[in-house]
């Protein structure tokens, strides 16, 4: 299942994304936010990051004006792998090498045309599943769990 949120400044770029999917036959839900009133990006990406870790393989998409803060939110729940990408390969390889569930893009840093590109990457692209890369999300893993915040 595909999840997708936005704040406001995410908003135009979100439902852009939300035509593309829809055309593509792809079914997802709309964790909100619906409309440009001024909202808070982390709560969005909370909602959306509680859902992708529900069942592995579960995808989300955030928005916001540069991707940079929903990615910062969304990487601070547990198991989530967030990653703001604003280039082919930067989506290619976060899916391939790190198995990101979630993409973070920023509507006042691309435009729509790759960002339909950049959608279409994360979703199609799996995780290679080497030993090495494997060992590094558990690495990652690893540390999530082991923070000392005392």
């Amino acid at each position: 299942m595909i999840f997708i949120g936005s704040d406001h400044a995410g908003l135009e770029l979100k439902e852009s994304v939300k035509s593309y999917l829809i055309q593509q036959g792809l079914i997802f839900e709309d964790c909100g936010t619906y409309s440009s009133d001024s909202c808070d990006y982390a709560e969005i990406a909370g909602v959306v990051g509680s859902k992708v870790v529900m069942n592995y393989g579960n995808i989300g998409l955030l928005f916001c004006g540069t991707g940079v803060g929903m990615s910062i939110a969304a990487n601070k729940i547990k198991d989530v792998r967030a990653a703001c990408c604003s280039d082919s390969y930067s989506a290619r390889m976060t899916r391939e090498h790190n198995d990101a569930n979630v993409l973070c893009l920023g509507s006042r840093v691309i435009g729509t045309g790759l960002a339909f590109e950049l959608v279409g990457i994360f979703l199609n692209t799996k995780f290679c599943g080497e030993e090495r890369h494997i060992r590094r999300i558990l690495q990652i893993t690893e540390l999530e769990n082991n923070i000392d915040r005392s």
